[in-house]
């Protein structure tokens, strides 16, 4: 019969489902005694009470424990975390305090999806990519800074809203991708109407206050321009990398060739252009080049980078953007879902240069 410390060491091992660690080591389970007739008495100290994550855990735990050799009947308490547990408990996962993701000590791939101008589905490509990526095996988080037009949350379906735990945002995740985004604090009644500063800060929050446990990935779909937050970025993410999204269209290609041409002046580098709605395959089996063609090769033949991809025009993108199922996952058999498995796959070998200047500090 399994005696109290082998009992804490099995259930202590299963993962938090809101921080993703032991639930042994960050102070949820809190008491395990192993009483008269198999009786087994446990204690959760819950850090974000209500969350239906933890009536997951509860059953989780409960699960668990009926399998344990000598246990006949199981007792879980649940109590809410104390502030200063909580306090303890973040200072568990992060010993050191804040970091920024994707900064000088990060393991993280941080790579910006920009295109220049707005239409040519730029969200669609970093939700696929990013999808495509975790179906690969890696970490990956998305920040949405299209603080103005953002639509990452409802693509990926990633929800519900943040939840924070003593001063760190705890971000939604869909499909193995993490998210962040205005949309999450701004109502759909109301506009963003922020300037350059208020701008600034909100990047800055989302890479310091946000919980993205270094994932390997973190994709950054960019807003349309080369204004602010593009500014922002390149400042905070000096090691950051871009992908170029164009459709065939010249006059597209001409305006993804401007972000490219900002990269060059903050020293980013640009490793890859993307091409969407390439083209439309009609029942009859012929490809139409709605768009024209030979824009998304044309620029990356003028950047002297790779054409990773070039993404057809398929309802089921559109369908699995208005039904939060990305292509990745509602098609994956589709020749849409191919590209972008193929285009993850081709991000993963384009390895990034060695940084030549330094980062902006966030204090």
């Amino acid at each position: 019969m399994a005696d109290a410390s082998e009992i804490k060491t099995i259930i202590g091992a299963i993962a938090d489902p809101v921080l993703h660690r032991p639930i042994g080591d960050i102070g949820v389970l809190t008491k395990v005694e192993m009483g008269r007739r198999g009786m087994l008495t446990l204690e959760l100290a819950i850090p974000v009470p209500g969350l239906v994550d933890y009536d997951d855990l509860k059953a989780t735990v409960l699960s668990a424990a009926r399998r344990i050799d000598g246990v006949k009947n199981v007792e879980i308490v649940t109590n809410d975390m104390r502030d200063d547990d909580r306090a303890a408990l973040m200072a568990r996962v992060l010993p050191d305090g804040k970091n920024v993701v994707g900064g000088a000590a990060s393991p993280t791939r941080v790579i910006g999806i920009a295109s220049g101008k707005g239409g040519v589905g730029k969200s669609s490509v970093t939700t696929n990519l990013a999808v495509a990526l975790a179906k690969l095996g890696h970490t990956v988080g998305v920040i949405d800074a299209d603080v103005w037009g953002y639509s990452i949350p409802r693509m990926l379906g990633a929800g519900p809203a943040p939840v924070v735990i003593h001063e760190s945002i705890i971000p939604p995740a869909a499909f193995g991708v993490k998210a962040m985004s205005m949309d999450y604090f701004v109502g759909d009644d109301r506009a963003v109407i922020w300037r350059g500063p208020m701008l600034h800060k909100a990047i800055e929050q989302f890479l310091t206050d946000v919980l993205w446990d270094d994932p390997d990935f973190l994709l950054v779909d960019m807003p349309p321009g080369t204004g602010d937050i593009a500014i922002s970025l390149s400042q905070f993410l000096p090691r950051a990398q871009l992908l170029l999204v164009t459709t065939p269209q010249p006059t597209a290609q001409r305006v993804a060739r401007r972000s490219a041409l900002m990269a060059a002046e903050v020293n980013q580098e640009v490793i890859a252009v993307i091409e969407n709605m390439s083209y439309f395959a009609g029942d009859d089996g012929k490809k139409y080049e709605i768009f024209g063609s030979g824009g998304g090769a044309a620029l990356a033949e003028d950047l002297g980078v790779p054409l990773i991809g070039q993404v057809p025009l398929l309802s089921a993108m559109r369908e699995g953007a208005d039904k939060a199922e990305p292509v990745s996952v509602a098609a994956p058999d589709s020749e849409a879902a191919r590209v972008f498995m193929a285009a993850a796959e081709a991000l993963i070998k384009l390895k990034p240069r060695v940084r030549t200047h330094p980062e902006l500090v966030i204090r």
